[in-house]
């Protein structure tokens, strides 16, 4: 009982000295709010395509685009393999990282990743949950964005 009191008073001290959680570290939410959402960008079929100098096409940058409008953001696109972008992720060159990424990517140890948003079939016939990747440590980034995608009804 006396620890849950004193929870109970540590959380309310901390509301009250304007400290919310879960929190970003970098302030990517608060900067990427009304600015610029920098997306990295690696070619998969219907989850993500890129040309040379055009809008990225498919399943993911549509959502990023709904979800960048949602936060008055405008999204900064940036073409590359997985391991160019999961490092300009890692360095805080990235806000997002996307391009059909599977829940146990093995990215995942160099970033964060959403919760899975929808799922689809393999050649095999495995089921494979999709995620973005994000900065790892965001939190209130990455709680944003996975609110955001849980509204969504992703259909692959």
């Amino acid at each position: 009982m006396a620890v849950l009191f004193a929870v109970v008073i540590l959380a309310g001290g901390l509301g009250g000295c304007g400290i919310s959680m879960p929190g970003d570290p970098d302030g990517t939410l608060e900067r990427v709010s009304g600015g610029t959402l920098r997306v990295g960008v690696t070619d998969n079929g219907k989850w993500a395509s890129i040309g040379d100098g055009q809008e990225p096409r498919g399943i993911e940058p549509g959502l990023v685009r709904s979800f960048a409008s949602s936060i008055s953001a405008t999204p900064e696109w940036v073409a590359g393999s997985e391991q160019e972008l999961t490092k300009a992720l890692k360095e805080g060159d990235l806000d997002l990282v996307i391009g059909g990424f599977a829940a146990d990517t093995p990215w995942a140890t160099h970033a964060g990743t959403t919760r899975p948003y929808t799922e689809s079939k393999d050649a095999y016939g495995k089921t494979v949950k999709h995620v973005f990747l994000v900065p790892l440590g965001e939190n209130g980034f990455l709680l944003a964005l996975d609110r955001f995608l849980l509204e969504q009804d992703v259909q692959a």
